[in-house]
């Protein structure tokens, strides 16, 4: 029987995914990064608490966990914290804006979830930590 299309090109499927979910995230925080200053008086505007702490918290998920999921190294640590922060941010900002403004933040929620799930697939870190050399993807993988 022949394998899918999906099943054929899943490890490359979560490559894609992760590539352009991860470079958002690493870009949007180096973002923040380079400017602190910014997002801490957007987070006290908004009414964010310890809106100074919580800026860099933020700032620093997105980048380090934008590493890791273009990595695809331990892939379920960064993108529940990454799904996080764009549900706050849905519902502190983006949600009385409109579905024009929430169209990027609700898409990188979704992918986020979709790469906990499904995990980082054959061409990542996590695969290769496993040992497997076979072109099989795992089912938790």
């Amino acid at each position: 029987m022949t394998p899918s299309l999906a099943t054929k090109y899943r490890g490359l499927a979560l490559l894609l995914l992760r590539l352009g979910v991860g470079l958002i995230f690493v870009v949007a925080g180096w973002d923040k990064l380079m400017d602190i200053s910014g997002p801490q008086a957007f987070f006290a505007d908004i009414g964010i608490p310890l809106a100074g702490l919580m800026a860099w918290v933020v700032a620093i998920v997105e980048f380090v966990g934008g590493l890791m999921v273009l990595a695809g190294a331990y892939i379920r640590i960064p993108t529940p914290l990454l799904a996080v922060i764009m549900v706050v941010a849905l519902f502190t900002v983006k949600l009385e804006q409109g579905f024009g403004a929430m169209r990027l933040d609700l898409m990188l929620l979704v992918a986020a979830l979709a790469l906990f799930i499904l995990g980082s697939g054959k061409y990542s870190v996590d695969h290769m930590m496993q040992g497997d050399t076979t072109d099989a993807t795992p089912a938790a993988s």
